[in-house]
């Protein structure tokens, strides 16, 4: 039979055993929770990090539709300055065709020749204004046809001249900047 000093230290044993045992397995608990709390702690990191990354995207996306807007709005502006006086002008265009018809009669009495300087000068004073809007003529003489800037009403043709040349304007064509107001009408050989 044992002895209680051999009981006491087979029980002192046990005991030390238990509490290395208790300490161990207190030790794995906290990794486990630590490791646990460090992965949801990343994991949280990670969400917000594609979150922010979310975020900047879409403020990008939202600044570069901004940037487009105001560049199309500042376009829009700029055409619509440039070509204002076109309404206006396209209303000018045929009293000037009318002067144009007028400065073609020939007369030799004294008081029509005077009317026809005035006309003359009111004749230069609009085209001068016009020009300074950007008004220029459709070039017609010697010129290809060009559906972009002529109007054929008719065909003609002349063998001295090779196939598509303007031979006669009928009404002279304008251009605002680079957008015609009204083609030119012309006869084109064929």
């Amino acid at each position: 039979m044992a002895t209680e000093e051999q009981k006491e230290t087979l029980q002192e044993e046990v005991t030390t055993e238990e509490t290395v045992e208790t300490e161990e397995t207190t030790d794995l608990k906290e990794e486990v929770v630590e490791k646990t709390a460090e992965e949801l702690l990343q994991e949280q990191i990670e969400k917000l990090q594609e979150e922010v990354k979310a975020s900047e995207d879409k403020y990008l996306r939202l600044y570069a539709e901004f940037e487009n807007f105001k560049r199309r709005k500042n376009q829009e502006i700029d055409t619509i300055n440039a070509y204002k006086s076109q309404k206006v002008i396209t209303e000018i265009l045929p009293s000037l065709d009318n002067l144009e018809r007028a400065l073609q009669v020939e007369s030799t009495n004294e008081e029509v020749q005077t009317v026809l300087k005035g006309v003359q000068m009111v004749y230069e004073g609009l085209q001068a204004a016009l020009k300074s809007e950007g008004v220029e003529l459709v070039e017609t003489e010697n010129a290809q046809f060009d559906p972009n800037f002529h109007h054929a009403v008719m065909q003609g043709e002349e063998s001295d001249k090779e196939s598509g040349v303007i031979l006669d304007t009928f009404q002279k064509g304008y251009k605002l900047k680079d957008r015609v107001i009204r083609p030119a009408m012309v006869k084109v050989n064929s």
